[in-house]
């Protein structure tokens, strides 16, 4: 329930505070005082757009706070938890601001936010019943909407829309394999031979490096095998070898050794170099003896290398990189390979999809015409009520023309009215007679109200074109939707103010150089001020007061 705003520079608005109350207040005044100004600055805190020509002229900014009852609105405060948003309090405060260049912001609780946040909170705490309502009505949209609301289906609609968005996806894949399908074979096919020729390679990891270093090996193998005999010869095993030399100097100083110790040192390290000449030589034995001479291992090695080297320029890759490109060829193929590329898999995916679309859309359907049958009945009953004797409402529901699925589901509803007996059914559309259709939309919105379980209600003068006892009866009818919920309502019709819980009063204050307005909260003596105001126009005679107090006394 909306408690409290506060409007500071909007339109002709200088600053205004208000509280409002449960139950259906009423909001009058002379034509042209801004009755509607005030249900504007609550769209405008709900996330209506806004320009620059919200703020007061000369001012720098407009701002806008409302406070809202969220105690008995469960799902207002689930969203408010889900955003981060919730205080501990049953109070949440909206706030918007809008400058004179054009730039808004808003916040909930005290926190920025956006207009689509602030949009979604307020569709879940006010409904709003315009004077052009009906011209809304007249597109299939709006009627189907209509219906879903008064039927609650948002949870089947959530489904469903889920539903299509994985058929629309699996879909639109389906038509985008059957058009790439030769491609994808080529792809596949090359792909195969690819990996197969790679596979075959079987190159390993640094294998190139190894065999390069092998080649060179093997290319020089008679001139290491002689340089390392050569070698073996001069150090150890001609009669001039170096060891023999040491072994004989070594000889030597160990005889002298027993005239002077200072020749002990140079002894060790020639008998140490003798050590190293012999283990050196014995090493350059040993790889003579190793030494592959095996041309036909040459070869291999040879074609092993050139083999490489081919599919290396093949690929346009250095050959180092070839068993890693082998891998990413081997992920591509796997992926191709599996269902996400496999048309029959994909049709099957498919088929299952529209399946589970079909049953949910059923449900939804189902769901539907149940409403629409309630709907049509109560707008019927009301119809009479409103001096439409014999009129009637049909909501016709039907499979859409379309097989494909729609986001919203498989049905095709229209509006039917018949606003007079004997007159044949026709579509909303088709319905000549502005008065008619106005009332038609009025019965269509109270009995939508009172399906709706939003805690407030706003209805900005859509008694336009009635009067008389049909003006009573939707009087009666709004203060009757009051006794549960919060109900606005913007009227010229003194038979709906005089129903009212509450009374506000829109008055135009005029100055030498500006115009303001303002809103009174009017006593009972002055109530019937404005009741009989609203009887008798600018000259208000004890008549028209008395029958201000008799519609008053009436109403309570």
């Amino acid at each position: 329930m909306l408690t409290y705003i506060h409007i500071r520079d909007f339109a002709i608005i200088t600053e205004l505070e208000l509280e409002l109350h449960a139950g259906m207040t009423a909001l009058t005044g002379e034509t042209g005082a801004g009755k509607s100004i005030l249900l504007d600055a609550i769209g405008l805190v709900l996330g209506d757009k806004a320009d620059a020509g919200s703020v007061r002229h000369g001012a720098e900014k407009a701002e806008i706070t409302l406070s809202v009852d969220i105690s008995t609105t469960p799902h207002a405060q689930a969203w408010l938890a889900e955003q981060d948003l919730l205080n501990d309090e049953d109070t949440c405060i909206l706030r918007r601001v809008v400058t004179n260049t054009g730039k808004s912001r808003a916040w909930i609780n005290g926190s920025s936010t956006t207009l689509t946040a602030l949009r979604e909170l307020g569709e879940q705490l006010v409904d709003i019943h315009g004077q052009h309502e009906h011209q809304s009505l007249m597109k299939r949209d709006m009627q189907r909407s209509m219906v879903d609301a008064y039927a609650t289906n948002d949870s089947l609609l959530k489904q469903t829309q889920e539903a299509y968005k994985h058929w629309k996806s699996l879909h639109e894949r389906y038509l985008q394999l059957t058009t790439q399908s030769s491609q994808i074979q080529e792809r596949l096919d090359l792909l195969t031979f690819q990996v197969q020729e790679l596979h075959e390679l079987a190159l390993e990891q640094g294998e190139i490096t190894q065999l390069d270093e092998e080649l060179n090996r093997l290319g020089h193998a008679e001139q290491l095998q002689a340089t390392a005999e050569q070698g073996y010869q001069q150090l150890y095993e001609n009669e001039r070898s170096l060891y023999s030399a040491l072994s004989q100097l070594s000889q030597e100083l160990s005889r002298q050794i027993r005239v002077d110790e200072a020749l002990t040192a140079p002894l060790e390290l020639v008998s140490s170099a003798q050590i190293q000449v012999q283990e050196a030589a014995w090493l350059l034995r040993d790889y003579a003896q190793a030494v592959d001479l095996d041309p036909s291992r040459l070869s291999t090695v040879e074609a092993r290398i050139a083999d490489i080297r081919n599919m290396a320029r093949k690929y346009r890759l250095d050959a180092e990189r070839l068993p890693e490109h082998l891998v990413h060829l081997q992920a591509e193929l796997a992926n191709l390979a599996s269902d996400d590329y496999d048309l029959e898999s994909l049709k099957a995916k498919l088929e299952s999809a529209q399946q589970a679309y079909q049953a949910i859309a059923h449900r939804l359907s189902q769901a539907r015409i149940q409403a629409a049958d309630q709907l049509s009945s109560g707008v019927s009953t009301a119809m009479q009520a409103l001096g439409m004797q014999g009129g009637q409402l049909q909501i016709q529901v039907q499979p859409s023309l379309e097989d494909a699925p729609h986001a919203y589901g498989m049905d095709q509803i229209e509006f039917l009215v018949s606003a007079n007996p004997g007159q044949p059914l026709k579509a909303l559309t088709k319905v000549a007679s502005g008065g008619e259709l106005s009332r038609i939309s009025l019965a269509i919105q109270m009995i939508a109200a009172q399906k709706m379980t939003l805690p407030a209600l706003i209805f900005d003068e859509v008694d336009t074109g009635i009067g008389g006892g049909i003006a009573e009866v939707v009087g009666t009818q709004l203060r009757s939707l009051g006794t549960n919920r919060q109900v606005l309502c913007v009227t010229h019709l003194p038979q709906v103010a005089s129903q009212a819980h509450h009374h506000y009063k829109v008055t135009k204050v005029k100055t030498t150089d500006s115009t303001h307005t303002g809103i009174i909260y009017l006593q009972a003596a002055e109530r019937i001020e404005e009741i009989a105001r609203m009887i008798g126009g600018t000259e208000i005679t004890s008549t028209t007061r008395a029958l201000a107090t008799e519609m008053l006394e009436r109403a309570v």
